[in-house]
């Protein structure tokens, strides 16, 4: 759902809607990506399987979206990834290996696993199914909220705000906002050089958007389609987390309240 929060509009002197997707199955948008990449596979390459590589949300989702249509799956999560993720991957139907202390270090063992067993490697974000069935959220804000203005939206690797983003400049006249934490802030530099920047490490409490860089088909949207991308500190996060919690009742990780951050701020 996109629901309207008083405490928030009150507070900015904007009409702020938040699109609720952690109330989406497997607690993420990430569902929606994997779903559609899943759903393209052939005949021989379910029978293959998938491997991907995530810091839990998008584990999720490929884990579901395979077990779904009867692939075996399995997912390289970092090793610092949260338990609770972890087992969740595993309870969907997935083989968990934890690799490396970050989400680049376990895509590196993911594309390892690719080529000795030849599965499908799912990309979390640089696919252009994966961002089109991301893009799916925009459809539905345009279509919620005819009259949307301005869509913040957070970036990670980018696939989320590409398929956002192609979707709300097609569909309407609003402007499209990304951001990212300061301790991985990749895409703004990216976009103001060229070319895609990559960070030595990444340092956030936002783990979910915590990529040392952008993908190579998410940096074309974004600077194509974007209109600006700011930064958000962890205490700006850590605020907008409390926030939600206290105000709108709702509980988020720190990737889901960067949008709201950016706001606030």
């Amino acid at each position: 759902p996109l629901e309207r929060s008083s405490t928030f509009s009150n507070r900015t002197g904007a009409d702020v809607r938040l699109k609720l997707e952690h109330l989406q199955r497997t607690g993420s948008f990430k569902i929606r990506g994997a779903t559609n990449r899943i759903a393209l596979l052939s005949e021989a390459e379910r029978e293959a399987g998938v491997v991907a590589a995530s810091a839990g949300n998008h584990a999720q989702g490929v884990a579901l979206a395979a077990t779904k249509i009867g692939a075996d799956s399995t997912i390289v999560m970092p090793e610092y990834a949260p338990i609770s993720k972890i087992d969740a991957t595993r309870s969907y139907g997935a083989n968990v290996e934890l690799h490396g202390i970050d989400y680049d270090a376990a895509a590196e063992r993911a594309h390892e696993i690719e080529y000795e067993e030849n599965r499908t490697y799912v990309h979390a974000f640089d696919d252009p199914a994966v961002m089109a069935g991301q893009g799916t959220i925009g459809l539905e804000i345009a279509e919620q909220c005819p009259e949307v203005e301005t869509v913040v939206v957070p970036i990670g690797g980018g696939g989320l705000i590409a398929g956002i983003s192609t979707a709300i400049t097609e569909l309407t006249d609003a402007r499209v906002i990304g951001v990212q934490a300061e301790g991985a802030a990749s895409a703004a530099e990216s976009v103001e050089k060229g070319e895609i920047v990559e960070r030595d490490s990444v340092d956030t409490i936002a783990d979910g958007i915590a990529t040392r860089k952008i993908g190579e088909a998410t940096f074309e949207v974004i600077r194509d389609r974007v209109d600006e991308i700011v930064t958000v500190s962890d205490p700006e996060i850590a605020n907008a987390l409390t926030s939600l919690l206290e105000r709108s009742k709702t509980l988020v990780e720190g990737a889901g309240a960067v949008a709201l951050a950016a706001t606030l701020s």
